[in-house]
């Protein structure tokens, strides 16, 4: 299955100015053969935490646009998302990966970024998701949630890639891209990091986005600028990797 990692730059609080400034990417990456298409961490506002003006319902205009995009060019396509949601007086920073036909998964991020105050507005997910996208089981996880390798270990048995979307600024660049390789090498799958470039809300951001293989090795990365990363996801090579190399049975369950 390939995917599609679009590295771009978000006009800040400006959903709509993003959305139009995004037209076009998710056509481009399925004329390259794409099956999932994924954007940043609140890919269409940047992130920020004013809730009030930013965060939308789950069928608010944000979503709509995933879904009708998935839905025109018959691909999945994923990015994150400020919803408003009934379970929750906060806002959640959700990731929605969008299904060909509109179905919506959801994940709400685990760990909101208490260090820029995130868990001030934005409601923490209590859930693990794993969506099966056509024949690839895929974890979804959010920027932050990167830091705490529990989390990754938990889900490894029944994946064969994390989709990890972020805002993650130039200062911390190098946890960034140790941490993805880090994911991958210890989990035996492929880590796929969306990362957004540009500056918005003080901070610049370098992208540094990169898809890396279960054994480590860099497959595409790209820094500074907007680009669209493509890699073959493979189940068979993650299986044929862990039948190889069988660490993860050794693993302590405490």
């Amino acid at each position: 299955m390939r995917i599609a990692a679009v590295q771009h730059d978000i006009v800040w609080e400006d959903r709509a100015a993003t959305l139009a400034h995004l037209d076009g990417q998710v056509a481009a990456a399925a004329a390259g053969g794409a099956r999932l298409v994924a954007f940043t961490e609140m890919f269409a506002t940047g992130f920020s935490m004013n809730t009030h003006t930013t965060a939308e319902a789950p069928d608010g205009p944000t979503v709509t646009w995933l879904r009708d995009q998935a839905v025109r060019h018959d691909v999945w396509v994923a990015g994150s998302v400020a919803l408003r949601v009934p379970e929750h007086d906060l806002a959640v920073n959700a990731l929605c990966l969008v299904s060909p036909v509109g179905e919506v998964h959801r994940y709400d991020k685990i760990h909101p970024f208490s260090y820029a105050g995130e868990h001030e507005r934005f409601a923490a997910g209590d859930r693990f998701v794993t969506v099966d996208v056509e024949g690839v089981r895929v974890t979804l996880f959010v920027c932050y949630d990167l830091r705490f390798a529990d989390e990754f270990w938990a889900c490894a048995v029944d994946t064969d890639a994390y989709l990890v979307v972020a805002n993650w600024p130039d200062a911390r660049r190098h946890h960034w891209r140790a941490l993805l390789d880090a994911r991958a090498i210890e989990n035996q799958a492929y880590v796929v990091g969306v990362n957004r470039v540009g500056d918005g809300g003080g901070l610049h951001y370098t992208g540094d986005s990169r898809i890396v293989h279960p054994l480590g090795e860099v497959l595409a990365s790209g820094a500074g600028g907007e680009t669209t990363l493509f890699a073959d996801l493979d189940p068979m090579v993650v299986a044929d990797v862990r039948a190889r190399l069988p660490f993860l049975p050794d693993r302590r369950s405490h």
